[in-house]
């Protein structure tokens, strides 16, 4: 799996590299339509997260205000997720969520920009084929 199939589609025009246990990432809107994280050293380098990696957070994790009465935005009262991608059928859809222990799923577009993060642990390799496509990223459509 080459680079480019990493991240979200809409982040195929930013430098872009794996994620690693360790690395310090800072949520970011790359001005492409789309929020993502951002390399610590770089913040113009997108950091793709494979679906079933863990990350903690800094603080608990504040999301965009959405609604109606959009003038403030939510927090999720945790710390800890795990990446994954929802909606991998459609292909003009945001693809990368976090998972919260209470079962909740957001968008990683709807984070607020700013919030640090730290992955924990990478998925293990997957060894069968419903691992397998438990990980496969969302197809990207150029």
């Amino acid at each position: 799996m080459g680079e480019s199939e990493m991240c979200d589609y809409s982040l195929h025009s930013v430098k872009s590299r794996p994620a690693k246990v360790g690395d310090k990432l800072t949520t970011r809107d790359f001005r492409t339509g789309t929020r993502g994280f951002a390399a610590s050293e770089d913040a113009n380098v997108a950091v793709c997260v494979l679906p079933g990696t863990e990350l903690s957070f800094a603080n608990e994790v504040s999301c965009l205000p959405t609604g109606l009465i959009a003038w403030r935005g939510k927090v999720v009262e945790h710390k800890t997720a795990i990446f994954r991608q929802i909606n991998k059928e459609k292909v003009v859809a945001h693809h990368d969520a976090l998972e919260f222990p209470d079962g909740r799923i957001v968008l990683l577009t709807s984070l607020s920009e700013g919030q640090q993060a730290t992955v924990l642990q990478l998925p293990a390799e997957p060894k069968t084929v419903v691992e397998f496509e438990g990980q496969r990223r969302a197809a990207y459509v150029g």
